[in-house]
């Protein structure tokens, strides 16, 4: 198992910041994570660069 970039662990810190003082609500926050996961992905990143290689061709 892989831990995620800096990067990757400041935005989910951030996202868990807002939750906690109650300015998003946690299923919100639980959306945006796992959505945030799925972009940063072994599988989305071969789709991205495959889309990289489409737009340089």
């Amino acid at each position: 198992m892989e831990l995620p970039s800096e990067e990757q662990l400041c935005f989910l810190a951030g996202v868990g910041l807002l939750t906690a003082v109650e300015v998003i609500e946690w299923p919100v926050a639980a959306a945006i994570a796992v959505g945030h996961g799925l972009a940063h992905s072994q599988h989305g990143k071969a789709l991205r660069e495959f889309g990289e290689a489409l737009e340089e061709a």
